[in-house]
């Protein structure tokens, strides 16, 4: 990877996880991309996590380094001329506290960002385990995200559903014009827990549309805490579709 575009350190984050069916996800997804399955099923995933030390090109940005973000994801692959099969997210919404934030990430990668107020809660330590909680507003309507876990973080078995849902290395949104944008986003395998609690609180159609109402009213089929790690993320480049 070329010099990354945005670097920062993610920290705790807290993933809760739906089936979904695919005819809500195949219009949302990249051109150039299928979607990844998990044992047959489509997935998506509530996000929180921290950003730490955030710097575009290496160089931080006055107030604008450490904030919250919570997004809405779901799973992709693409397939390059070489026969390389790159595993990947794609988002249907990113939420974070900060006006700028949100504003490159729309312009540069034409990612659904969102500006909104958020706070977070986190009392965690790797070899206990701990709580982290993620609250944000929209329009006037309180939103959490939250979870709690216990023992030490471990990494996750290779062939595991938690190691689907946490390592996929890049990253594909839609273009204004329908093409697909691909990037890169560096990290190493991070240790996880299996939450004792989680939950997703607020009503989700608001604030991610109708068609996902009922998929995230649901309890989430699994939900993990992660460490977190060092990540690089590239400014990526078009691919031919």
């Amino acid at each position: 990877m070329a010099r990354p575009f945005l670097t920062a350190r993610w920290e705790s984050l807290l993933l809760l996880n739906y089936a979904c069916p695919a005819d809500v996800l195949e219009p949302l997804v990249p051109a150039g991309t299928t979607l990844d399955r998990w044992q047959g099923e489509s997935l998506v995933s509530v996000v929180g996590f921290l950003f730490r030390d955030a710097r575009l090109l290496g160089m931080p940005v006055p107030f604008h380094r450490h904030f919250e973000e919570v997004n809405l994801r779901f799973y992709v692959a693409r397939e390059t001329p070489d026969g390389e099969t790159r595993r990947a997210v794609a988002f249907v919404r990113e939420l974070v506290p900060r006006w700028a934030i949100a504003t490159v990430a729309r312009v540069v990668y034409n990612e659904p960002y969102r500006a909104v107020p958020m706070s977070h809660r986190v009392a965690l330590d790797a070899s206990t385990g701990g709580s982290v909680a993620y609250e944000w507003q929209h329009e006037g309507t309180p939103y959490a995200l939250r979870g709690t876990a216990s023992g030490p973080a471990a990494l996750a078995d290779p062939d595991s559903e938690a190691a689907f849902i946490t390592e996929h290395y890049w990253g594909y949104t839609r273009q204004r014009d329908g093409g697909t944008l691909e990037y890169e986003v560096v990290h190493p395998s991070w240790a996880l827990w299996d939450l004792d609690e989680a939950a997703f609180e607020g009503p989700p159609g608001p604030l991610y549309g109708d068609v996902f109402a009922d998929v995230l009213a649901a309890p989430p089929r699994s939900a993990f805490l992660a460490v977190g790690s060092e990540v690089a993320v590239d400014k990526g480049r078009r691919i031919e579709v």
